[in-house]
């Protein structure tokens, strides 16, 4: 049975942010992409998880997709985002979600879960960039921030001539891909400039001090996104387990073995919690008094 979708938004700080739900119920799990993608990344994902019996929540964030798109640098940051978050749980009347992103999204999590700790049941960390990833992720974004800035009239020519592909017959992945050249430049080098000049992620001293339960998710051969910062963050946190993907395309291509870990995790979240009952305190013998006092 196909999940109900519905779409919605809403105004945080001025600005119109857009968002899906998929499925009902109280497991709500909470999906941010990547950088300048947009949720549709997270759609099967979603689907799919929401057809276990979760409700997703997958977002815009500011400058994506359908999201408002302002072209100011200051309006983007990996704080910022993660107050969007703790916006759409605030908007839906959300006490606690599950939150789970993608490389930009993987570290908004982790802000997230700095920022408001007990909104936030679990985390889905998957490919974050950190302190590994610095040199090539300013190595790839470097050329694609400059395009958008001083080549803009010839991004708006392509972007004009993309947008005029027709979204029937292009394979789904390639389409979602084909959504950061149809948008507008100048927002997007907005975008790239408040990532890469800001505040990357939560400092290690921070992210030790997450209690949530985490499951991250990282592969190899990807130098933006290398194993080793998953690798490194799952041993920075208190209660993580580390999931190996076999490729970068492994959840998007042939996701049904990601997809069921993620779905044991959603489980694993929203079970009952148990409460430990307090022993009580033990009573010490008249006898035991007494020697005490006497010694």
């Amino acid at each position: 049975m196909r999940p109900i979708v519905r779409k919605g938004s809403f105004v945080h700080s001025g600005n119109r942010l857009a968002y899906t739900e998929y499925g009902r119920g109280e497991r709500v799990l909470v999906l941010t992409h990547g950088l300048l993608l947009s949720q549709r990344m997270h759609e099967p994902l979603a689907r799919a998880l929401a057809a276990r019996g979760n409700r997703v929540i997958t977002l815009d964030l500011l400058g994506h997709g359908a999201s408002d798109r302002p072209r100011d640098m200051w309006r983007y940051s990996m704080t910022l985002f993660a107050e969007q978050v703790v916006a759409v749980l605030d908007h839906l009347d959300i006490d606690s979600a599950v939150i789970g992103g993608t490389s930009l999204g993987a570290n908004v999590t982790l802000e997230v879960a700095f920022l408001a700790p007990s909104r936030v049941r679990g985390m889905v960390v998957e490919m974050p960039v950190l302190d590994n990833a610095l040199v090539a992720g300013a190595l790839a974004f470097t050329p694609i921030m400059v395009a958008f800035t001083f080549a803009e009239p010839v991004m708006l020519g392509l972007a004009g001539l993309v947008r005029r592909l027709p979204h029937r017959g292009v394979p789904f992945w390639l389409d979602v891909g084909l959504d950061i050249l149809r948008q507008d430049p100048g927002p997007s080098a907005a975008v790239v400039q408040g990532v890469l000049f800001g505040r990357v992620a939560p400092h290690r001293r921070e992210r030790r001090r997450l209690t949530q339960p985490a499951l991250i998710i990282g592969h190899h051969r990807d130098p933006i996104h290398p194993f080793s910062d998953a690798g490194m963050l799952a041993e920075e946190l208190r209660n993580a387990r580390l999931a190996e993907a076999s490729t970068v395309l492994e959840l998007r291509l042939t996701p049904q073995r990601l997809t069921g870990e993620i779905a044991t995790f959603l489980d694993e979240c929203w079970a009952p919690r148990r409460v430990s009952p307090r022993r009580p305190a033990a009573r010490r013998s008249a006898h035991a008094s007494g020697s005490s006092a006497a010694g």
